[in-house]
């Protein structure tokens, strides 16, 4: 079942952000710096952001969302903000994913990515952790909730709950890795003549291969051996424990909510 249904204005706006979206979180290997040129971050494309996720949630729930998984959405995403308070800062320990994931899987991608937006803004009021990462946790943890309901839905059974598991397991270390891309200039600084950096800084105007290089090895040694792989294997048990269960109270709860998309007259 779809929840949340997308017409062709709200794919085409969803489309719009995450390209943009990408653009914002690639910008150390999108960036073009003349020789002592001052480099800043995109300080613009921050605070445009988080409008263009509200501009987003507001377009794909335009007629397509009735009352009935309005509830089940704001359920769902408050026990994953109290969850995900109750796992932070324990060695990756995420209890949100798991059940994105199966909430993308049962309501589809549309309604996926809603949750997963809403998930991490809530998480973040609970655990005092609004910042300037926060539209881009959003973003991303849309992604997975989407992702999960794109998977094919021919699937059933122990295929299903193999297919959940390793795309939890898949998702959680590109969480971290795209997160990471945010983050990276921020935590190490960036790199400019005269001017101490790490071997791991992102150094402005350098080949994109050699930047590359250096995060690769940030990732490697700062979140995928840690977070990255805690959250992985958090995901992975939950699903394969907790998944058939979930799954099947959450298309129960799915098959009373039947939404009919109002269309405006032209």
């Amino acid at each position: 079942m779809t929840a949340v249904r997308i017409g062709p204005r709200s794919a085409l706006v969803l489309a719009l952000v995450s390209v943009l979206g990408l653009m914002m979180l690639g910008w150390p290997f999108l960036l073009d710096v003349p020789d002592g040129a001052r480099v800043d971050p995109p300080f613009l494309f921050l605070a445009l952001l988080p409008l263009l996720m509200v501009m987003v949630l507001a377009e794909i729930t335009e007629g397509g969302m009735d009352a009935r998984v309005l509830a089940v959405l704001g359920l769902l995403s408050a026990i994953n903000g109290v969850a995900r308070g109750l796992g932070a800062g324990v060695a990756g320990l995420e209890l949100i994913f798991f059940l994105l994931i199966l909430g993308g899987r049962v309501f589809g991608p549309a309604f996926g990515f809603i949750l997963g937006a809403t998930s991490l803004f809530v998480s973040a009021l609970f655990t005092a952790g609004v910042g300037p990462w926060l539209p881009f946790q959003m973003l991303v943890a849309g992604w997975v909730g989407m992702g999960a309901g794109l998977l094919p839905r021919r699937l059933s059974g122990r295929a299903e709950i193999v297919v959940l598991v390793l795309y939890g397991i898949l998702s959680a270390y590109l969480y971290g890795l795209v997160m990471n891309v945010w983050g990276w200039p921020f935590m190490l600084g960036i790199e400019v003549p005269g001017r101490e950096a790490t071997e791991l800084s992102f150094v402005a105007g350098a080949p994109v291969a050699d930047n590359l290089h250096r995060f690769a090895i940030y990732t490697l040694v700062t979140s995928t051996g840690g977070w990255d792989t805690g959250r992985a294997l958090t995901n992975g048990v939950a699903i394969a424990v907790l998944g058939p269960s979930v799954l099947a109270t959450l298309r129960r709860v799915a098959r009373r909510a039947v939404v009919v998309r109002v269309s405006e007259p032209g």
